[in-house]
């Protein structure tokens, strides 16, 4: 509703400024012919005949091309165009053969009708039917376009709605994943250590606070985002304890003002855990962000061990390289996994970030 309303704001916009200058015309063209006074003769003469012009093009606009041409009904578009037309000229014609006689002049002598030559519209009957024709032409073409302009603008806003539907949806299928992980964790720990269990509680409930307040925007700060991430590693490191070697590197204090889209970043790191942890052999966990020139670099390492080397990555690797199409485009952004070291899993992603 809003792409129209303004579509249709410029466009009659367009068509008054059109007119204006058609109706000033005669005053500047008397204006340069007489070098004493404007004559308002010459231009109340004129302005006569501009008239059925302004008549045609008020009715084509306003009733004939809405209604007909544009709900694409063209036979009887071009039916009523041609009535209008010529009704209105021949209207004029009768007017000036039959009803005007003697003008009288604003200084009150008469002068006759036809001898006055101050208009290029003073012209036969079916010159006058086909400058019209031309008029309605051009304001047609004039609605058409910006027609054309709408349709254009109100499917890129369809597109929006669905690439941000689709992101969404892809978004929120991660986060019962992530859910479903971390409950697990919990319920591991729940036997080992209740007090464990408990704090495991209350780093959920931080996490839970990020995906109901926070993660539901388009850009999140880069500072929430990587608090997000120390949170589910600290609720990993109540579960494994000293098992395995985490590691997480990050530029302190964090750059302000920057931010990037929620909930990329902590589907690595959760899939690191998932496929990198073993219960029986050394395993670690490598995370390095680097920001440099609007650009974020994120390094994730893990452990490969044998269970886990046909394992697929999950649906949440896969749902985040839709995101990020739909995000940034097929070259916007660079993930890199490299799986040829077949004791580390590495994913390298680089993305643009925004300016809050």
């Amino acid at each position: 509703m809003q792409i129209n309303r303004k579509q249709a704001i410029s466009e009659n916009l367009l068509y008054f400024m059109v007119w204006l200058v058609i109706i000033l015309v005669p005053v500047l063209n008397s204006k340069m012919m007489s070098e004493l006074h404007v004559s308002l003769e010459n231009i109340l003469i004129a302005w006569r005949k501009i008239a059925p012009y302004l008549i045609i093009f008020l009715v084509h606009n306003s009733i004939i091309a809405p209604r007909f041409m544009l709900t694409h009904r063209y036979g009887r578009y071009v039916l009523l165009d041609l009535l209008l037309i010529i009704g209105v000229f021949w209207m004029v014609d009768l007017y000036e053969k039959h009803l005007v006689g003697v003008l009288v002049s604003p200084s009150g002598t008469d002068y006759p009708a036809e001898p006055h030559k101050a208009s290029f519209t003073d012209l036969e009957l079916y010159w006058n039917a086909i400058l019209g024709f031309f008029m309605t032409g051009a304001n047609a073409g004039i609605k058409l376009m910006y027609q054309s302009i709408r349709d254009e603008q109100e499917m890129e806003a369809l597109k929006r709605q669905n690439l941000q539907a689709e992101m969404d949806y892809l978004k929120y299928q991660i986060n019962p994943h992530f859910f479903m992980n971390t409950l697990n964790n919990i319920h591991a720990l729940i036997d080992i250590d209740a007090e464990y269990a408990k704090n495991a509680v209350i780093e959920l409930s931080k996490m839970m606070r990020y995906v109901l307040y926070d993660s539901g925007r388009e850009r999140i700060p880069l500072e929430k985002d990587i608090q997000f991430l120390e949170n589910y590693i600290e609720l990993m490191r109540i579960r494994y304890t000293g098992a395995i070697d985490i590691r997480v590197r990050y530029p302190e204090p964090l750059p302000g003002g920057v931010t990037i889209p929620p909930l990329l970043l902590i589907v690595f790191v959760e899939n690191a855990f998932k496929h990198g942890v073993s219960y029986n052999r050394p395993s670690f966990i490598h995370m390095d962000i680097e920001y440099a020139d609007h650009q974020l670099t994120s390094t994730f390492a893990n452990s490969r061990h044998a269970t886990h080397r046909k394992s697929d990555a999950g649906i949440g690797l896969v749902n985040v390289r839709k995101r990020l199409e739909l995000i940034y485009g097929p070259r916007g952004y660079t993930l890199r996994i490299d799986d040829r070291d077949p004791a580390v899993y590495t994913v390298k992603l680089v993305i643009p970030t925004f300016n809050a």
